[in-house]
């Protein structure tokens, strides 16, 4: 189990820069030793300058290194060590694999890959996202084949929440709406590589048109990230047999984390949406 400082900085992570990155990746690699270690010693581990690690431990919320060191010893202090199997991050099927292994691995690489969601995804551009969606005429959701699935969760889970969203199976419908979209609007791609042709040339209507864009993908330098106004990457990392499996546990948590923003932006006006639309469905519930 990851200690509660870990998680802290994982956190925050994706809003450093990249030698304030540097030093969290060393802090996180040597938690143990942070309590006794000096700035400049620990500045020099890093190979960074000191003004980089004080700055690293204000991103985190801390006033200085003596307020991080002691957070990092309470939190030292309530972990427990768990003998765990070790991750088998992005492993490969093999014909020697034993049946009985296969939920271990499959959750196990699943939780990894949830880990990295929280490092790589910018508070910054998460609170932008939610903005967007919550001032959004229109919502428009992009997919194919796989991504589907996300779509459909989250458009389903915007109705819910009362907004005008839409979301079309048909590539050429996806195309055609997005061309007339206007700047008060929407458009959120899904693609786990980044560069399924006719998810991206829906982003690039839709760009083109004026509308926010909103790219949820598993690599930065994705294709579709030259059409994104907001870009969230769940990983970096290539996954077991790329998005046939690992990409929707990621890109589900993702969904339910706007999902979650969204009513936490405003709550008394969603849970209300959510009441009538529970409402609505009622007489679709099972009754013998």
């Amino acid at each position: 189990m990851k200690n509660k400082m870990i998680l802290q900085i994982e956190e925050r992570y994706a809003d450093m820069r990249a030698s304030e990155q540097k030093a969290a990746d060393y802090v996180m690699e040597h938690m143990e030793m942070i309590p006794d270690i000096s700035l400049g010693k620990l500045a020099s581990e890093c190979k960074v300058s000191e003004p980089t690690v004080l700055r690293m431990v204000k991103a985190l919320g801390y006033q200085g290194l003596r307020d991080f060191r002691n957070e990092v010893i309470s939190a030292l202090a309530v972990t427990k060590e768990e003998h765990q199997s070790p991750v088998l991050y992005g492993y490969s099927l093999n014909k020697e694999d034993k049946l009985e292994d296969i939920p271990r691995k499959v959750v196990t690489t699943t939780s990894k890959i949830l880990e990295e969601n929280l490092k790589n995804i910018s508070i910054r551009t998460y609170e932008k996202v939610i903005k967007a969606i919550k001032d959004a005429r229109m919502i428009d959701i992009y997919s194919v084949e796989n991504s589907n699935v996300i779509a459909k969760d989250l458009l389903t889970k915007l109705l819910y929440l009362g907004f005008s969203c839409r979301h079309m199976d048909d590539t050429y419908h996806q195309r055609i709406a997005a061309s007339n979209l206007t700047s008060e609007d929407v458009a959120i791609g899904i693609s786990y590589s980044g560069c399924s042709e006719d998810t991206v040339k829906a982003m690039k209507s839709a760009k083109k048109s004026g509308a926010t864009t909103i790219a949820v993908t598993n690599f930065k330098d994705a294709v579709i990230s030259k059409y994104a106004d907001l870009l969230i990457c769940t990983s970096q990392n290539q996954q077991f047999y790329g998005d046939a499996i690992f990409s929707r546990a990621s890109q589900i948590v993702l969904v339910d984390m706007i999902y979650m923003g969204l009513i936490t932006s405003d709550y008394d006006r969603y849970a209300k949406c959510l009441d009538k639309s529970a409402k609505v469905i009622k007489d679709k519930a099972y009754q013998e």
